[in-house]
């Protein structure tokens, strides 16, 4: 807060009664508060009671002279200026007072004008410095409040249960807390400063910390979370983000590590127990839906229509059970990564038109036309897993005929887009209602409402194609309006 010249205190101390009241009379006309003292040792008792601003001292006075209460000014507060008046016979005592430690002086007799220059000088100097004085206390406690908040700041990120490790530019790491260390199964002599892969023995996720401690990596919203497994059979799951300076620049990066053992131990019991169990029954199942054909076929003249019926439903039930364990199959294949393993060249125009040549009876007895559209330029091969293709576009077209109604149309178009291949299966069926899109491709969700009910699946279609693009690095998007239709896209890199 900046000093005003009203918060000034100047002393006179000065025996002439004259001097004192003419300078009281200039002084305060220009803001300061006066007090005044005829003595000099009426001046040191003032000067330890009130501790005045500025001191206009004369250096002949009784009681004690002028450099006596210089000295005592000196000792009690030295921020206390003095400026000393004197007559011009004692120039010389005046220049020695500087000396002692007064500020200025002014010699008698002086007129308002010099008064004023010179007391106004010194409030100047006073000001400037509490003003420094005032400067430097708020970068001290500015100091102090960055000291608290990096004890705060450390104290936390020492307490976190996550592992937590910072690197710079460079790539190496300048910070790590005790839960980092203990995930990684560092010693104590494993102190920062080495590069990131010193630390973590994964090659992928060092080469995308380092991206990231560098600034390469643009899109730091879609930074994918890392999986990777330690030695001592730790799984941890990674996910770095960059450090962002004041000006967005990278300072480095942070990687929060969490070690998902548990829950992949628990993953894997729960796809053999899928396995196990699906294994078991698909057999069992299989024979059952064979005989019950049998039994309907030997039975198609002979038996009550209501007996036909009953045996019909139980035949279509057992098929639609199995092919639920297919499905917990494919998935149980999927999350333990069984699929896509070996790509091979794929020529996708001749495996289109096998799906739709396959599926076009199913389309045929609900009087719908499934077509498939070809660009005049053959498509190029893609290097992929034939049987993850068929079962991506397998269950998108035969989900279109599902949901389409009697007389319908399914469209097939594959072409290029940029450096990958799209496919649309489009339909004029019964759309999908906005608020369930964003759900379709989560496991065993379904879509029910007075159009649905009657439609047979697993609700695990979707969730298949979903994550067999996932782990070819696909891509699929869906538009769909009720009433009007629906169109999967499919984008497919080329390797």
């Amino acid at each position: 807060m900046e000093t005003t010249a009203v918060e000034l205190t100047v002393l006179i101390a000065d025996d002439e009664e004259d001097i004192r009241d003419g300078a009281e009379r200039i002084l305060k006309r220009i803001g300061f508060r006066v007090i005044k003292a005829a003595r000099g040792d009426e001046a040191q008792r003032m000067v330890e009671a009130m501790r005045p601003d500025l001191v206009l001292l004369d250096l002949k006075m009784p009681g004690k002279d002028g450099m006596e209460v210089l000295q005592f000014i000196r000792e009690v507060d030295p921020h206390i200026l003095v400026i000393i008046i004197t007559g011009f016979a004692t120039v010389e005592t005046a220049i020695e007072a500087m000396k002692r430690g007064a500020y200025d002086f002014i010699p008698k007799p002086f007129e308002p004008d010099q008064l004023r220059i010179v007391v106004n000088r010194t409030a100047d100097k006073v000001r400037l410095t509490r003003e420094a004085e005032h400067l430097e206390q708020e970068k001290l406690r500015t100091l102090s409040d960055l000291g608290t908040e990096k004890s705060r700041i450390h104290t936390i990120v020492e307490s976190l249960p996550d592992g937590v490790l910072v690197t710079n530019t460079a790539g190496q790491v300048v910070l790590m807390n005790p839960a980092c260390r203990q995930l990684l199964g560092l010693g104590p002599e494993a102190k920062p400063g080495n590069p990131i892969d010193a630390y973590i023995s994964n090659d992928a996720f060092c080469r995308l910390v380092m991206e990231i401690s560098q600034g390469r990596i643009l899109d730091f919203e879609d930074i994918p979370a890392q999986e990777f497994a330690l030695p001592n059979e730790k799984f941890l799951r990674a996910r770095a983000q960059p450090v962002l300076g004041e000006r967005r620049e990278c300072l480095g990066a942070v990687v929060n590590l969490v070690d998902i053992t548990t829950l992949k131990i628990v993953d894997r019991l729960k796809s053999e127990f899928v396995s196990k169990v699906t294994h078991e029954l698909r057999s069992p199942l299989s024979t059952i839906h064979e005989q019950l054909a049998t039994v309907i076929g030997d039975l198609v003249d002979h038996a009550p229509a209501q007996d036909q019926h009953i045996l019909t439903r139980a035949k279509e039930k057992t098929k639609g059970l199995i092919s639920l364990i297919n499905d917990l199959l494919d998935m149980s294949r999927i999350d333990e990564g069984l699929i896509c393993r070996e790509p091979r060249p794929v020529v996708l125009g001749e495996l289109l038109g096998g799906i739709v040549e396959f599926l076009g009876a199913k389309a045929e007895a609900k009087h719908q036309s499934l077509t498939l559209s070809l660009p005049a330029e053959p498509l190029p091969e893609l290097q992929a897993d034939p049987l993850a293709l068929e079962s991506i576009f397998g269950n998108l077209i035969a989900n279109a005929i599902s949901y389409t109604p009697e007389g319908g149309r399914i469209r097939v178009e594959a072409d290029m887009a940029g450096v990958n291949v799209r496919v649309r299966v489009s339909d004029n069926g019964l759309g999908i209602p906005e608020k369930h899109l964003p759900r379709i491709f989560e496991r065993f969700y379904r879509v029910k409402d007075e159009q649905t009910r009657y439609i047979t699946g697993t609700g695990l279609g979707l969730s298949i194609v979903k994550g067999l693009l996932d782990a070819m690095g696909g891509f699929i998007e869906v538009q769909s309006t009720p009433g009007e239709g629906s169109v999967f896209t499919v984008l497919l890199p080329m390797r």
